[in-house]
């Protein structure tokens, strides 16, 4: 298993991976949020010319955590495929070796706001969402949820200046009932961890983490 320090969250553990995926200690279960598939060959198709890489990219780094960490199960939250004929544009060795992987332990997608259906011909459970021994997994976090609450959509990055040069890194946002992972897939934005719509979420308390080698660095997110 990886080195990466705990923290606690509604009454589990967890470890922050530095390539953004966080893991489940008490079930074994590897997260990961906003893989977005195939989103080069969506902005290739509207004109937009990009390395069409990321979809191997992001396949092969999370072969890698799967080998390192050996889950019993693996949550996607959501928005795993660019859009909904994304699996159409995947490349069939890229489409085989995510076969492959979809096979090795419990495997769940669950539906974002950009794939409301998983690509056809893959294992695993469909599902909007999820709540499983007093956590809420789902794509993006409701305000109005009581129970502890997993989410991602929101892809944050924390920005600091580092001798005079500003820095980004994504990040995990925690508050008191809610935990919000970074985008995994290896094309894709970010937003503040500090903009409105996190802060509206987590609310006061909240706070940035930055998970390096390891350890875990912790940034107050100002209310």
């Amino acid at each position: 298993m990886h080195p990466a320090p705990s923290f606690e969250f509604a009454g589990q553990s967890w470890q922050a991976l530095p390539q953004g995926a966080l893991f489940w200690r008490e079930r074994a279960a590897l997260i990961v949020a906003d893989l977005h598939f195939e989103k080069a060959s969506a902005y290739a198709a509207r004109g937009q010319l990009l390395p069409p890489y990321d979809s191997r990219a992001t396949l092969e780094a999370l072969e890698a955590l799967v080998a390192l960490t050996a889950p019993r199960e693996l949550w996607c939250l959501g928005d795993s495929f660019h859009d909904g004929s994304a699996g159409e544009r995947m490349d069939a060795a890229t489409r085989a070796r995510l076969a492959r992987l979809t096979g090795l332990c419990r495997w769940t997608w669950i539906t974002g706001n950009h794939d409301p259906m998983p690509a056809p011909g893959l294992d695993g459970e469909v599902v909007e969402e999820a709540r499983i021994d007093g956590v809420i997994l789902r794509h993006e976090a409701r305000q109005e949820e009581a129970w502890p609450e997993i989410s991602g959509h929101f892809h944050p990055k924390w920005r600091v200046s580092l001798r005079g040069r500003s820095v980004s890194r994504r990040c995990f946002v925690r508050g008191s009932s809610k935990l919000i992972l970074p985008a995994f897939g290896a094309l894709t934005g970010g937003l503040d961890a500090a903009a409105p719509a996190i802060r509206a979420l987590i609310g006061r308390g909240g706070e940035a983490l930055v998970p390096v080698s390891d350890r875990l660095l912790r940034f107050a997110v100002p209310a």
